[in-house]
């Protein structure tokens, strides 16, 4: 299982310089092998209507929810707030990172802040 951070899904969808090594990891993303927590929706369709257009932001939620949405519940929260309070992460990643570590997923981006953590692949 992995979680595509938000950094990759924004990346692809802009044609970013690593949109091309996001590519597997998004086109190949369904419910059997890609979790999606429910603030990464709420980023990659921020960014992309502000950015790019409504439609292209349509686009990439129309992608994202071919993966296993997760809600922020309160377990979830709970253990972002101690991950964050552990490695200094802002909010959207520690439950990113949080997520993905409860549900034994591994975690792709380019966000710096998640680099070196345990269970985090990294593109460069």
């Amino acid at each position: 299982m992995r979680v595509v951070d938000s950094y990759g899904w924004i990346e692809y969808f802009i044609d970013g310089p690593l949109a091309k090594k996001y590519a597997p990891y998004i086109e190949g993303a369904d419910t059997d092998n890609t979790i999606t927590p429910t603030v990464v929706v709420y980023e990659v369709y921020k960014r992309l209507k502000r950015d790019k257009s409504e439609q292209t932001a349509l686009e990439a939620y129309a992608q994202l929810t071919r993966t296993k949405i997760i809600p922020l519940d309160h377990d979830t929260a709970l253990g972002a707030a101690d991950v964050s309070l552990a490695t200094g992460l802002a909010m959207a990643d520690a439950i990113v990172y949080s997520t993905g570590k409860s549900h034994s997923a591994e975690i792709i981006t380019s966000d710096s802040h998640l680099k070196g953590l345990e269970g985090v692949r990294f593109i460069d």
